[in-house]
Order: C-alpha cells, then structure tokens, then sequence
C-alpha cells in the first residue's frame, strides 16, 4: 500500500481529525463538570448511555495491529483465530449480570479499588502496579509504535514523525476531556472501523467470486474454528476452558475495559451497553478475519502477491479498493490506533492518580486530582516514546515474550474477583497468596518459555505448554490456593463485606421491564455465538 495515496485520500484522513478533534471539543464544552471534577475527568460524569458504552467497549478493545494480526492470521490458519472475539461476546454477559451490580453499586473508581473494598489494600496496591507496569511496557507503546508503522508504511512519512503526530493527537484531547472525550471519540472511531472494514471485506468476496467460491478455494479447514488437541496455537480444549479465563481478565477486571461501565448513568444503561458490547464483538469474525481469508485465496489463484500473512489488509487495500476508499481505510486504522492509545492513556492515569496519589494524599481537591491526571497522562506520554527504542531493537520473537507476561499473570486475578463475589469466605490473606504465587508461577512460565531449549524433561514440558492450558493450570492451582489459605484465616465482617459477594450484596430495585428486555437481549446474543461456532465447525 505504499505509495498508493492520492490527494482524495488524505482529503478524507483530513476530515477524520477534524471530526474526531471537533467531538473532542463538543463533548466537553457541553459539560463544565467533564474537566472540573474528578468523576467528571475520569468517569465522564457518571451520565453516559449503554450505546455510547458498548462503542466505546468495542473501539478500545480493537487497535490497529488487532485489525492487521486477525487478517494476517486469518491468511494463515483460518478463522480459528476469531474465537477469541466470539468468546468475547459471552464473556460481555459475565460482566453485564455477574460484575456490573457490584462495581455499580460500590461507586468504585478502579478495579483495584474494588479489590481493595473485598480483601485488603495489599490487594489493591497489587493490582495497581501490576496494571500500570503492563500498560507501560507494553500497550502504550506498542500502540505509539504501530502508529510511526501505519504513518511510514501507509503514507511516507518518518516512522518518529509519525509516532509523534499520533501521540500529539490522541494525547492532546485525552488530557484536556479525560473519559468523556475518549468515549465520544471512540463511538465515531467504532463507525470508522466498521465501515472501513465491511468496504475491504466486500472488495476482497467481490473479488474471490463470491462467498461459495471462497469457501471452495480455502478448503474446509480455513472454516473450523475448533482445531484438535494439537493444535499449537488454537486446540479446543485451550479455547473452552483457558481462553474464558484470559477473558474474565480482560474484559470483566482490567481498568482498560471496565472504566467504561463504570461512566453509565445507572445500572441498567451498565449492562445494556456490556450486553451490545457482546454484539458488536461478533463482527470481528466476519469483518477482520474474512478479508485476510479473501487475500489466502486471491493469492491461491495468482491475483494477489503477499510476501508475509501480516501484508494482507493492506494488500487488500493497495490492489482493489480506488481513491477515497484507500483514505476511508486509512482513517479506520488511525481510528482503532488512536482510540486504543487513548483508553490506555486514561485508564492508566486514572489507576496513578485514584490508586496511588491520592492513597498518598486522601484530602486532595478534586481539581488538584484533575491536574494529578493530567501530569500523569502527559509523563505517559513521554514513557511510552522513550520505550519505543528499546521495543524496536529487540527480536520479535522476545517482544512476544514481554507480551505474554499479561497472559501468565491473569489467572490468578481472574480467580480472587471471579471467586471473591461468589463465596464470602476469602480473605486477605487467601488472595495475596494466590496473587503472588500467580506471579511467581507466571514469571517461572516466562522465563522457561525464554530458554525452553535448554531444557528437559519436566520443565521442558512446562515451557511448551499451550499458553491457554497453561491458563487453565494457574486458574486452578490460584483458585485452590485462595481457598486453602483462606481458611487458615478468620473471614472478614459481614460490614467489611457489604454489596461485595452476592450473599451480602443489597441492590437497587430495577425496572422489571428493562431487566426482562436485557434477559431477551442476552438470550438472543448466546444463541448468536451458537449459531456461528455451529456454522463455522468443519
């Protein structure tokens, strides 16, 4: 795609900065309390609707290597890569009735925050440092270096002018609006996305010859989202027992994520927009992985060259779509950049600020802890670019490895949340003793996996280990940790305990009719998943 800009597509990627810095702009001045106050910087005031949450879900969840990894590995394998966004769409149902009374009930600011309010402050102090870490090392940058990538690769320009212009941009109206700003943001950027992507998914059918005629090319196996038991990258039993607990995780307990839910106006607008969240994430199958199977097969018939899986989409793009339509694509990949950098951006300031300032200074001015949050982007910012270096000096095959630290330390915080509302038992202790054997298990995991050639035996067992089993190993033994060394402790007051386990939770009364209308919703989208791991079973 290099090169293959013309003056109509710069015209549209124009237009998309200037729409996204105008609802940048409208969405704050509308509201004198999205800047001044703290729930208004870094909750949106607490008033944002289910739609505007479900967009926002689905747009900060998808960045722009997301766009490019599924079309690159849907080139590759098929669409066994897309069960991690139809999961996605049940996990959504876990966070909408399991999660969202709690965190909407206890007006909590963060995730660690909750944790705190269910075990102890060891907990939340914890989770914070472990979420900030992450971020840092891992999402912002990455983020910021994928934006140099798509300004270099896509439109000429120097990969650090690049990566510049991006974090100038999104960090720009991310410090002066905080959430408010980055959700109305994000809903246009949900459009652009979505739009962009059925415009390459079409081209790409269109020039196959038509769905019948793709499925024919790739063979049936490009349609079987469930791989054996050997599969090194999807098995099936990776995917049914480990990939839920990632996603627990992700979806139900990272700030990331559930910053979003915590801005709703009340309940139901919480769970309504988690439930159209879990709508939206069954489009990733049909809209980012079909076109990196439509590039498989254009290169199976000679009409496409492809050197690497990865070039797919942009290939795609570069070969069939015109003027405009190029920019359109363009502006979709900015889009799910910007928005992903921006959600960090906010999220992580927001755990600095609530977690760990303000633990320091608990008599702070709200205005003061705007200004906290703002400073903290900002040095976010700085963080990420001056990681960038070391990010592109390092072998691929290594920067993977740093990603994967995510993915051995969840289990253990999916575990202390997912049983921490069920049984009131757990204590404190229980659950600094599962999250820290969790992180010493998942570093273990890290650094075998690291030197796995130089091993034997056992620990050569335990560093080829499918991730996703490995998943389903930590969960367990963090789990029955939990459980054991809880016991060994008194369990907390039922005062400590209020409106944090089921047993003790005391919640709002709903509206019979809107709940009943979420129960239908919920319903209908399960049947939707089923539908579409019937269909795509070989």
């Amino acid at each position: 795609m290099e090169n293959q800009l013309v003056g109509l597509d710069y015209v549209v990627i124009g237009l998309y900065f200037g729409v996204l810095f105008w609802i940048a702009w409208w969405s704050t001045a509308r509201s004198r309390t999205a800047v001044d106050s703290a729930v208004g910087y870094f909750l949106a005031g607490r008033n944002v609707g289910w739609f505007v949450i479900g967009a926002s879900l689905f747009a900060s969840n998808i960045g722009s290597e997301h766009l490019v990894g599924l079309a690159g590995t849907g080139a590759a394998s098929g669409v066994a890569v897309a069960q991690f966004e139809i999961l996605a769409s049940l996990i959504l149902l876990i966070l909408a009735w399991v999660f969202v009374p709690f965190y909407m009930k206890t007006q909590v600011y963060t995730m660690p925050e909750f944790l705190e309010r269910r075990y102890s402050p060891a907990a939340r102090i914890y989770l914070s440092w472990i979420s900030i870490m992450a971020y840092v090392l891992t999402k912002i940058s990455v983020t910021i270096a994928a934006g140099g990538i798509v300004f270099e690769s896509l439109m000429g320009i120097d990969f650090w002018t690049g990566a510049l212009i991006v974090v100038s941009a999104t960090g720009l109206y991310t410090v002066c609006g905080g959430l408010r700003a980055v959700v109305y943001t994000e809903l246009m950027q949900m459009f652009i996305m979505i739009f962009g992507a059925v415009v390459v998914t079409v081209t790409g059918l269109v020039a196959v010859g038509g769905w019948g005629a793709m499925q024919e090319i790739a063979g049936s196996s490009f349609f079987n989202m469930w791989q054996p038991v050997t599969d090194p990258n999807f098995p099936w039993t990776g995917i049914l027992f480990g990939a839920p607990i990632l996603g627990v995780w992700y979806w139900c307990t990272d700030q990331l994520i559930v910053q979003r839910v915590l801005s709703a106006r009340d309940q139901c607008q919480a769970r309504r927009g988690a439930i159209f969240g879990g709508y939206l994430k069954i489009l990733p199958v049909f809209i980012f992985v079909m076109p990196g199977i439509a590039a498989y097969c254009l290169v199976q018939t000679g009409r496409l060259v492809l050197p690497k899986p990865d070039h797919a989409l942009p290939a795609l793009v570069a070969a069939f779509l015109p003027a405009g339509l190029r920019g359109l694509v363009v502006a979709g990949l900015l889009a799910a950049l910007m928005s992903s950098l921006a959600s960090v951006f906010n999220s992580c300031s927001t755990l600095i600020t609530w977690d760990i300032y303000r633990k320091l200074n608990p008599h702070t001015s709200e205005r003061q802890l705007v200004l906290v949050g703002r400073v903290a982007t900002a040095i976010l910012v700085i963080l990420g670019l001056s990681w960038i270096p070391f990010i592109k000096s390092i072998s691929g095959q290594l920067y993977q490895y740093l990603q994967s630290v995510q993915a051995y330390v969840s289990p253990p915080i999916a575990a202390v949340f997912l049983l921490g509302v069920f049984c009131k038992r757990l204590n404190s202790r229980g659950a600094m003793a599962a999250l820290l054997t969790g992180l010493v298990l998942g570093l273990g995991r890290l650094v075998a996996e690291i030197n796995k050639h130089a091993l034997t035996g056992v620990l050569q067992r335990f560093a080829e280990l499918n991730f996703l089993h490995f998943a389903v190993f930590l969960f367990i033994v963090c789990s029955a940790i939990l459980v054991a060394v809880s016991l060994t402790a008194p369990a907390h007051s039922e005062a400590q305990l209020a409106d944090v386990t089921y047993s003790t939770y005391r919640g709002p009364q709903e509206n019979p009719a809107r709940r009943r209308l979420d129960v239908q919703l919920s319903i209908v989208l399960a049947l939707a998943v089923a539908t579409v791991w019937l269909y795509f079973s070989g």
